[in-house]
């Protein structure tokens, strides 16, 4: 992942037009999206989702390894949060499901969709990479935990009837995934920080940088995830609006809001692999699946339990088994410390098995 000593000019211009077209849409048109204003607004979000990663990465720069996965990770799961919380907020009286199919369709897209297409284009081009397995096995310990605990035990509790958590059992997970998320960030950081470097090069290379532009982004990366956060919730309401209209299940509006999520996050993490640092990828991988999963979930059960709004997490059958499948196979690639392209395809048939059951239960 290389960081340009100098930031591209749309970097500087996307997120305040972006906001532009937010507030002028907010004040002027009460809310109301135009499909010109839609065609003109969907280009500058995912220009300032881009943007908001490149800060993020310039900052990260100059924090270090793995620090700044950390970091970047961080930084776009806000962005996830605040989707998730402003569509939890606009119907209090409904018990949402909206944030168990965002992380949901986060999880599925890093395990199968990221490190899929991470593991094919690397064993096409290397035909073989390696990774530090121990590292890439932790990870994958804390989602599998605490994906199950959050996803599927609700489906079985009696306190009451899934798929929902009394407001007791809604406190404990959220608690005890922040806790065993500061662990792991406390192992990959300190304890264990080792097990999850890239052995081959630094991760985060700077060509000449600037004295000074790492305290610039540090300013415009609030103000790039502000955009963000304005613009997707603008344009999220026509979108499940025309999800509905079309026919199809309204739990596609979490497929999109993770997919805008993670897009940057992949793209990186594709990059790296391309430059045979799987190690990197992976880690990129792993830190937003658990960053998404970690801090969404304490974020929509404290919204929930101070609003006694029930939150419904538990999974439906047939996502319950993609998750297993999914989960299962991630332990078979991730303990070996190699993989081929073989890995790379099966986690692409996962993935697009998952979008094909997304699009039609």
């Amino acid at each position: 992942m290389t960081v340009q000593s100098k930031s591209p000019w749309w970097t500087w211009a996307a997120p305040p037009i972006a906001i532009a077209i937010s507030v002028t849409s907010s004040v002027v048109l009460n809310g109301d999206v135009p499909i010109g204003i839609f065609i003109l607004a969907v280009p500058f979000l995912f220009a300032a989702v881009f943007a908001a990663v490149h800060h993020a990465e310039l900052v990260a720069h100059h924090v270090g390894q793995p620090f700044g996965f950390v970091l970047l990770a961080l930084a776009v799961t806000l962005i996830e949060v605040s989707l998730v919380v402003k569509i939890l907020l606009s119907s209090p009286e409904i018990p949402s499901d909206i944030a168990r199919d965002t992380v949901f369709a986060g999880i599925m897209i890093v395990l199968n969709g990221i490190i899929g297409l991470c593991l094919l284009i690397g064993g096409l081009k290397f035909r073989e990479q390696s990774f530090q397995a121990s590292g890439a096995s932790a990870a994958l310990g804390v989602l599998g935990t605490l994906a199950v605990l959050t996803l599927v035990l609700p489906n079985f509790t009696m306190t009451i009837h899934g798929p929902i958590y009394a407001p007791p059992q809604l406190a404990f997970v959220a608690v005890v995934s922040l806790a065993l998320y500061a662990l792991f960030l406390y192992v990959q950081s300190v304890r264990h920080k080792s097990d999850f470097t890239d052995q081959a090069a630094d991760v985060l290379d700077v060509v000449s940088t600037r004295k000074g532009s790492w305290l610039i982004s540090l300013f415009m990366l609030p103000v790039s995830l502000l955009s963000v956060v304005l613009l997707a919730e603008l344009l999220v309401h026509r979108v499940d609006n025309a999800i509905v209209t079309s026919g199809f299940p309204e739990g596609l509006i979490g497929v999109i809001i993770a997919l805008i999520v993670v897009l940057p996050e992949g793209v990186t993490a594709i990059r790296a692999a391309q430059s045979n640092r799987l190690q990197t990828s992976i880690n990129i991988a792993m830190g937003s699946a658990l960053a998404s999963l970690c801090l969404t979930i304490p974020a929509v059960a404290l919204i929930s339990l101070a609003m006694g709004q029930p939150l419904i997490l538990g999974l439906d059958a047939e996502d319950v088994v993609l998750l297993v499948l999914s989960l299962f196979m991630a332990t078979l690639t991730l303990a070996a410390g190699r993989t081929t392209v073989l890995q790379g395809g099966i986690h692409l048939v996962i993935f697009f098995a998952f979008l094909a059951i997304a699009a039609m239960p």
